[in-house]
């Protein structure tokens, strides 16, 4: 029996090794983070799973070509499968036809290429095996020099449970007990670089809010820096300081698309994220009709000129 398919046996696990388990990122990385807030947003890209291919050099290149011009970070989406239309019509959302490279390997092809901080954005936790995400998350923040950020999330798409064993149903329940495991298993042989893994989520329900306020170390926000937005992280911050955390030393990882408008629109999302307290954000290029990596590329360039 795996951990990750008995909530009982990951319960008694847990009962067993508490006194031990730490909920929230090691002193030294909290004062990183408010040391982060003060100077200005880390400025990262999304990775284009969909849209850059198969060609290893090309995704290096694109990799080098990112730092190069002056970003901190890689945020890198995951599926594992897609639902095949076929058999499913009407089908709304990704399918079988649809690109995702594998978050670990990637990273570990990465780490040798580049000095990226590498971030999940996000893992589906609870349609994988625990212990073998911790081992994957500390043997690729040992190959990057200690640049990852583990970011997870429960996911929305009942096929993919199903192909991969996992129920869909229990989904919410079984990421709480999670996220504790990989705390207590980020001990395993190899050690992660000298910290920490830091774990954020995702999600705007108030379900996921409290779940982000007790366990994690960032977040995710999902959809425009406008006044509901505003809204929804204020009550972040109400549910973190009921949880006895100060919200000065918390990520939000924030994201602009840049299929939203031209780079007036990129900056002025940009700085309203850096004023809605955003301490992280990526530019996305995929939806923009881009067809080729150059123009990928020179989009992100465009947006590192135009917010700085």
């Amino acid at each position: 029996m795996k951990l990750h398919e008995s909530p009982g046996l990951l319960s008694r696990f847990l009962d067993k090794h508490r006194s031990v388990c730490y909920h929230h990122m090691s002193k030294e990385s909290a004062i990183d983070y408010v040391i982060v807030r003060r100077l200005d947003m880390q400025l990262g890209v999304v990775f284009p799973q969909n849209e850059i291919g198969v060609d290893p050099v090309a995704i290096r290149d694109y990799a080098q070509a990112v730092e190069g011009l002056g970003y901190s970070h890689l945020v890198v989406y995951d599926h594992v499968l897609g639902a095949d239309p076929t058999h499913r019509p009407g089908w709304q959302g990704y399918t079988s036809e649809h690109l995702f490279h594998e978050p670990f390997v990637l990273f570990g092809f990465l780490a040798a290429l580049s000095q990226l901080e590498l971030v999940t954005g996000v893992i589906i936790l609870p349609q994988r095996q625990t212990v073998l995400v911790a081992k994957q998350a500390a043997e690729v923040d040992v190959l990057s020099g200690g640049k990852l950020r583990l970011g997870i999330g429960i996911g929305w798409n009942p096929v993919e449970y199903e192909a991969l064993g996992s129920d869909f149903h229990t989904r919410g329940r079984m990421v709480e007990e999670q996220i504790e495991v990989l705390r207590l298993l980020a001990g395993l042989n190899p050690l992660p670089v000298g910290r920490a893994i830091p774990i954020w989520t995702g999600g705007r329900a108030d379900v996921l809010l409290r779940r982000t306020a007790r366990l994690a170390d960032g977040w995710f926000p999902l959809g425009r820096p406008d006044e509901q937005m505003q809204q929804t992280i204020e009550r972040l911050h109400r549910y973190l300081q009921e949880a006895g955390r100060d919200p000065a030393t918390f990520g939000i990882q924030a994201q602009v698309n840049a299929r939203d408008g031209d780079p007036d629109e990129w900056r002025r999302q940009t700085q309203r994220w850096r004023d809605l307290g955003a301490t992280h954000i990526a530019i996305n290029t995929m939806g923009a009709g881009f067809a080729s990596l150059q123009e990928h590329l020179e989009a992100i360039r465009r947006y590192k000129e135009a917010v700085g």
